[in-house]
């Protein structure tokens, strides 16, 4: 779900710049550009950044997703069956996505609190919140009977 279009302040990339000198790799422009494109859509698979980003190649973007993946620049999410969708990494949330319509909303990671404390104490698990997602019918789709599969189709002509 991308950010509204505007004027959209200057990207600070010193950071990225500094992790990437501390592990021996340098600043590219590419690194640059694929960075400023996640921050500026928020959530972009991989083929929407590389259509936003002049002059670097899809393998590129992958690999530097993934670069920046591991450096925690940027967090992935699913949120289709289809590529993952990219956000940077300070913009902490979880997603819930309409089945019916694909809407997609970004909520508050506390609102799994409950959840992740139930499954600490249970099973010893740790959540992930950035990387949840909870799938499910909207407010707006759940209003309107959804339409009819194809067998129930296939019943009605009978």
């Amino acid at each position: 779900m991308p950010r509204p279009s505007g004027p959209r302040p200057e990207i600070d990339t010193s950071d990225l710049a500094a992790t990437l000198r501390a592990r021996g790799l340098r600043m590219t422009p590419q690194r640059e550009q694929v960075l400023a494109a996640v921050r500026r859509l928020g959530h972009a698979t991989p083929e929407q950044l590389a259509d936003t980003v002049d002059g670097v190649d899809p393998v590129t973007v992958y690999r530097t997703l993934e670069l920046l993946e591991e450096l925690g620049f940027v967090r992935h999410a699913h949120l289709t069956h289809g590529a993952p969708s990219y956000r940077p990494a300070e913009d902490d949330h979880v997603h819930i996505v309409c089945h019916t319509c694909g809407a997609v909303v970004d909520a508050a990671p506390g609102l799994v609190d409950d959840l992740a404390d139930q499954l600490r104490r249970r099973n010893g698990f740790v959540l992930d919140r950035s990387h949840f997602t909870v799938f499910g019918r909207c407010r707006d789709c759940t209003a309107t009977p959804p339409p009819p599969t194809t067998e129930q189709s296939s019943a009605i002509g009978r």
